[in-house]
């Protein structure tokens, strides 16, 4: 699964560096996550570091974008893979 950010988000700004994949955007009024790029930290970290840092606990997985472990760590291989891509 992929990780959302609900309405009790405060735009505390804590979140959006702590993402290794750059998944985390201003959204129209809170952050919201790309499900596209979100992995859940697999290939970066143990857990979620949104969800370590955020201080209202308002980063649930999304049950719309449900994932193996195994496909998280492909869609980490690609992103990772897209970004050295991007920087030659």
């Amino acid at each position: 699964m992929a990780l959302m950010i609900t309405d009790d988000c405060i735009n505390c700004d804590v979140c959006e560096p702590e993402c290794p994949n750059e998944a985390i955007f201003m959204g129209p009024q809170i952050y919201e996550i790309d499900p596209g790029k979100c992995t859940e930290c697999v290939g970066h970290f143990n857990e979620p570091q949104c969800q370590q840092v955020c201080p209202v606990s308002c980063i649930p997985f999304d049950p719309a974008w449900r994932e193996s472990p195994e496909q998280l760590m492909v869609k980490f291989e690609q992103l990772q893979s897209q970004s050295k891509g991007n920087a030659a």
